[in-house]
């Protein structure tokens, strides 16, 4: 089950179709769908928890905690509305085409994909603009 919590004034629009996006997605992936929360935050939220989790005091859009057992997909995805909307802007993208990305980069690790090398990175990225296009 995909559930949507607000730490922030932000409210994801849709959230069936993200649902069934995200879902797909999993299946595609050859695994199954546990549970699985996203916790919309502002960079302080996020902040805090890279510190305290993976001591790094740097601000970032995602973190995500990987409960995922077997084929079967669990996990914590924290995303910063705050820095999805700075990267947004950066990248000349939408707020909407931004988030997606973020959203499902957190399920693409669950599924095993890395983003450490230059070969990694190259293969994330193919497979968040293979989903987003599923979305729009």
């Amino acid at each position: 089950m995909i559930s949507y919590n607000y730490e922030t004034e932000f409210l994801l629009e849709n959230e069936s179709v993200f649902t069934d996006w995200v879902s797909k997605a999993i299946r595609d992936e050859g695994f199954k769908e546990g549970d699985i929360n996203y916790i919309f935050c502002d960079d302080a939220y996020l902040l805090e928890l890279n510190v305290a989790y993976l001591d790094h005091d740097t601000l970032t859009d995602i973190i995500s905690f990987d409960y995922t057992m077997g084929k079967q997909i669990n996990g914590d995805i924290y995303i910063s509305v705050e820095r999805v909307r700075e990267n947004a802007s950066e990248y000349g993208v939408s707020f909407n085409n931004e988030l997606s990305r973020v959203m499902i980069h957190g399920i693409l690790h669950y599924c095993g994909y890395k983003d450490k090398s230059e070969t990694d990175v190259s293969m994330m990225r193919s497979k968040e603009n293979y989903y987003i296009a599923q979305l729009t």
